[in-house]
């Protein structure tokens, strides 16, 4: 199927859970099957994780105050602040003054660095927000990485609801919030801005400094709107 193709069939081939996520490296597995587009999971990660917070473990995590769980394993810097309801991961490092404004389900051997703000976000194992990044009701899939500076607008300046649009489809997702959609693998560039409703196929790299929006094949270099080339 290439990218000429509209309709329902193509619109769900290329923008679907299945297609953008492999379910194993993440704990909201059972939420995300329920649904056929990642985003309509947004509006419920709170409750997802208050709830399965309650049954992890206890000689795995450490609960402190309020709905926050934290592996033991994870590193957290004493000045990152955590609110809940949040889950962090086995061997998963906070750096320096992040802030995890709460509703924040982050995976496994992950890093979020010095002054990175996370709200709302499913983070998947593996994944780097090191430097400087704001992540907002958003997902970040297996292994993605985004650089230093690189931030999602989760909001349209007009606040009217999202679309997702892309060759030959447009999508109303209902949602006024609505930041990026990271497939595995994918890799943003230093100072890019994923606007509202960006959606990013997996095994696809960023240039630095782009402004993103809508949907981005998988297995693309993205250098600007005009020229998103696919990878030899």
């Amino acid at each position: 199927m290439n990218q000429k193709e509209s309709g329902t069939e193509y619109v769900d081939a290329v923008t679907a859970v299945n297609r953008l996520y492999n379910l194993e490296e993440t704990a909201a597995k059972p939420l995300l099957e329920k649904v056929t587009y990642p985003w309509e999971v947004l509006p419920h990660i709170k409750d997802f994780i208050a709830e399965l917070g309650k049954s992890l473990d206890e000689e795995e995590y450490i609960r402190q105050g309020e709905d926050v769980w934290i592996h033991k394993t994870a590193v957290i810097a004493p000045s990152a602040h955590i609110s809940g309801p949040c889950i962090i991961g086995k061997d998963t490092e906070v750096r320096q003054c992040a802030f995890i404004r709460g509703s924040a389900l982050v995976g496994e051997n992950c890093v979020i660095g010095n002054s990175t703000e996370l709200k709302n976000v499913i983070i998947f194992n593996h994944v780097q927000v090191p430097h400087y990044n704001y992540v907002g009701d958003s997902i970040l899939g297996y292994r993605s990485h985004m650089g230093a500076g690189s931030i999602t607008s989760n909001v349209k300046s007009d606040k009217t609801p999202v679309h997702v649009k892309g060759n030959g489809f447009d999508i109303p997702t209902g949602l006024k919030k609505f930041g990026a959609m990271l497939g595995d693998f994918v890799e943003i560039g230093c100072n890019s801005v994923l606007n509202p409703g960006t959606v990013i196929g997996s095994g696809t790299s960023v240039y630095p400094l782009s402004s993103v929006r809508g949907y981005v094949p998988g297995g693309s270099i993205y250098k600007d709107r005009e020229h998103i080339v696919k990878r030899d």
